[in-house]
């Protein structure tokens, strides 16, 4: 049986990806939550696959459900299509779209096809997670409640009306430091 690891990058930001494992058995829903819960997203939304290319052209539709829209094609369904059905290449690559509101999109690429499978792990599976992923609703679901109260406690705009520009010689006397200057270039001729 073989298994399939995909790299799913965030779109606006490479270096932001995750890992997944999964059975090529397995369909593109299992996939889909694996999705959300490696970038702790929930899964209240709408979503949609799509076949992609090299150049991350939009091509068959894999879908939770067939949507209110005008298909020149009928999607899959992603319930009723397993993974392995639909990898034509060693590379495949799919183009995952969540939140339609939002458009949260993903770039999901095969990068190893394994024929070892592990007995101790559940499949589909997060095998590594490289960088910061982004916060589904803001900065609010991050910090929760607690940061509309740390905004207000500490005004920001106060603290910078008291510094000075860089070179504009407030909070020193240059006059002072001149004349120390000068003293030490005596003492360093008197002492030869």
């Amino acid at each position: 049986m073989a298994v399939l690891k995909f790299r799913i990058y965030l779109e606006e930001d490479d270096a932001v990806y995750r890992d997944v494992v999964i059975k090529h058995t397995q369909n593109f829903l299992e996939l889909h939550l694996a999705i959300l819960k490696s970038f702790e997203f929930d899964c209240k939304h709408q979503a949609t696959f799509f076949r992609s290319n090299d150049h991350w052209q939009r091509g068959r539709e894999i879908s939770v459900e067939k949507y209110d829209k005008k298909y020149p094609v009928d999607p899959l369904l992603m319930s009723d299509t397993t993974i392995g059905s639909e990898i034509r290449d060693t590379n495949q690559k799919f183009v995952y779209v969540y939140d339609f509101t939002k458009n949260w999109t993903f770039l999901v690429e095969l990068i190893n096809v394994s024929k070892e499978e592990n007995s101790k792990m559940q499949y589909p599976v997060t095998t590594r997670t490289e960088g910061i992923g982004p916060q589904q609703y803001g900065t609010k679901s991050l910090l929760g409640d607690k940061f509309a109260d740390i905004e207000e406690k500490y005004d920001l705009t106060e603290a910078i009306d008291g510094f000075g520009e860089e070179g504009d010689g407030e909070g020193t006397d240059s006059s002072d430091s001149d004349e120390e200057a000068e003293t030490e270039e005596g003492q360093d001729e008197e002492a030869f």
